[in-house]
């Protein structure tokens, strides 16, 4: 199965020239990836790979990436964080009408990761609420690249805590 997913990327001071980045990503076989450099010292690879599982497609890519740009640094996986707008184009509504159901099942509806001026969800939170209401189509493989890049992310800010600030956390956060 092919598994749509974006990797974005901050690239190093000694590894920055975004076109040589192109012609290695090329030449060691991501030809499955778009490649999006707009911003300077950044990059971003939209890929349709095909592989057994969204997990599978997605560590391979990171893999690929690693391998020809050590340097760069990982910032986002996804589709992971996103606002209501976003969830409502996947599943065909209007963004009215998901703000709708989230104000109407306040208790149910998960909780966002950011709540401010714009509220942004794991994607693959929003998306299970929805399946399990079966009012909405959620296009195969989706949900799956989803909870796959919630793990990614929550996996490389993980380290950034300390040991002791963990342990107190997950004690009272469960």
């Amino acid at each position: 199965m092919g598994y749509l997913f974006i990797l974005k990327y901050q690239l190093s001071a000694q590894d920055c020239k975004q076109e040589d980045i192109v012609e290695r990503l090329g030449a060691a076989g991501c030809d499955d990836a778009l490649i999006g450099i707009g911003q300077p010292g950044r990059i971003a690879l939209e890929f349709t790979r095909e592989a057994d599982s969204a997990q599978a497609a997605l560590l391979s890519a990171l893999a690929d990436v690693k391998r020809v740009v050590p340097s760069a640094r990982l910032i986002e996986a996804g589709p992971d964080f996103v606002g209501l707008t976003d969830v409502a184009k996947l599943v065909g509504t209007t963004r009215q009408n998901m703000r709708k159901l989230m104000v109407n099942h306040a208790t149910s509806f998960p909780p966002p990761v950011h709540d401010g001026s714009i509220a942004v969800w794991h994607l693959v939170d929003v998306l299970k609420w929805l399946l399990a209401r079966g009012t909405y189509p959620v296009a195969a493989g989706v949900a799956e690249v989803a909870e796959t890049a919630k793990q990614v992310n929550l996996a490389k800010a993980a380290p950034a805590l300390a040991p002791a600030m963990q342990r107190q956390l997950q004690a009272l956060l469960v």
